[in-house]
């Protein structure tokens, strides 16, 4: 790819916002300005030697942009070095940022504190529809490439992108791979850790009345050679507080779908069953509550599965997590229990 004097020019023009997946600003001034790309074309050079011979030499001029590396570079942001999208802005010396940025630098070019108008860099973006870059989940194992202004809308969705701590007691920033969430969880979140697929949980609380959004217990289950998560919490539903039990897959949706599980509560001759699929915890622990995804026991029936004199919860889950195997024969689904 090669360039020579590119001009940019800022315009009112947005660009389609389909192709880009943002919104462009309005300009109602626009401006006028240059950014200068150096030519990555050789120049010539004549050489003379003794015996009167003459070679011709290419030399790469030492700010010459290599067509992959620094073009990339130059669509770097000098602030959050994250890739720009359009709209990019530059200041009237050339000098580029995105425009998230733009606003975080209170409208102060980084790089030569001129102040930055609306002067959009539309030569820079018409040389990044151009490129083809890898996912940035690359390193993780991620093979693909896109056109610029597609990776985005990748990325957003990749199955090699790192997972949020599962972790709902907190806002934990950490993200990783399942390895390394699954010690996060253990080392700094100090959550019971549990081998097998069945589980038998008791729940206490000295005043069930007492109800804030508040989540309670997060426990992790290994089976099936994979990870469970178990949330049981109490939060306020309308104006009455309940209790909710669920599991998560540490994993993604599609892995998801291969396993079931059930939750059941009872006491004093009743029973409370639930049955389905785990949410990935792509879902946030938020989203699959707010769903109602799993096992809610209102409190007056809590109270009552707690017997006595209704003043303390006590409420005993258990429960089961088994893969979904299709019968070769029939072709129907049938569970395998761990042992």
């Amino acid at each position: 790819m090669e360039f020579d004097n590119i001009e940019c020019v800022s315009t009112t023009d947005g660009m389609n916002e389909d192709e880009i997946h943002h919104h462009n600003l309005q300009h109602p001034h626009p401006h006028h300005a240059h950014h200068q790309f150096s030519s990555s074309k050789p120049h010539n050079a004549t050489n003379t030697t003794n015996n009167g011979n003459t070679t011709t030499n290419n030399i790469v001029g030492p700010t010459a942009i290599a067509p992959a590396t620094s073009v990339h570079e130059l669509l770097e942001c000098p602030v959050c070095t994250n890739s720009m999208y359009p709209p990019i802005h530059q200041c009237h010396n050339g000098h580029t940022i995105c425009s998230t940025c733009k606003t975080r630098v209170q409208h102060r070019c980084p790089t030569c504190r001129q102040e930055l108008g609306d002067i959009r860099c539309l030569a820079l973006e018409k040389v990044a529809e151009s490129l083809e870059m890898p996912c940035k989940y690359y390193n993780l194992g991620c093979p693909e490439i896109f056109p610029y202004y597609s990776k985005l809308k990748h990325e957003a969705m990749c199955n090699y992108r790192p997972y949020n701590c599962p972790y709902a007691g907190s806002e934990c920033s950490v993200v990783g791979d399942i390895p390394f969430l699954v010690g996060h969880l253990r080392d700094d979140h100090k959550v019971d850790m549990h081998t097998g697929c069945t589980f038998n949980h008791r729940y206490v609380k000295s005043n069930p009345r007492e109800v804030e959004n508040a989540t309670w217990m997060l426990t992790v289950f290994h089976c099936f050679g994979q990870y469970f998560c178990l949330h049981f919490e109490a939060f306020q539903l309308g104006m009455a507080p309940v209790y909710m039990a669920f599991l998560r897959f540490m994993g993604d949706e599609t892995e998801a779908r291969n396993y079931s599980y059930s939750l059941e509560v009872g006491a004093n001759g009743r029973k409370l069953i639930f049955e389905g699929t785990p949410r990935s915890i792509r879902d946030s622990h938020r989203k699959v509550r707010d769903s109602h995804d799993g096992l809610i026991i209102q409190r007056n029936m809590a109270l009552f599965f707690s017997g006595g004199d209704r003043k303390e919860l006590k409420l005993r889950v258990t429960g089961k997590v088994w893969k979904e195997q299709q019968n070769p024969d029939t072709g129907v689904c049938i569970p395998n229990l761990c042992s």
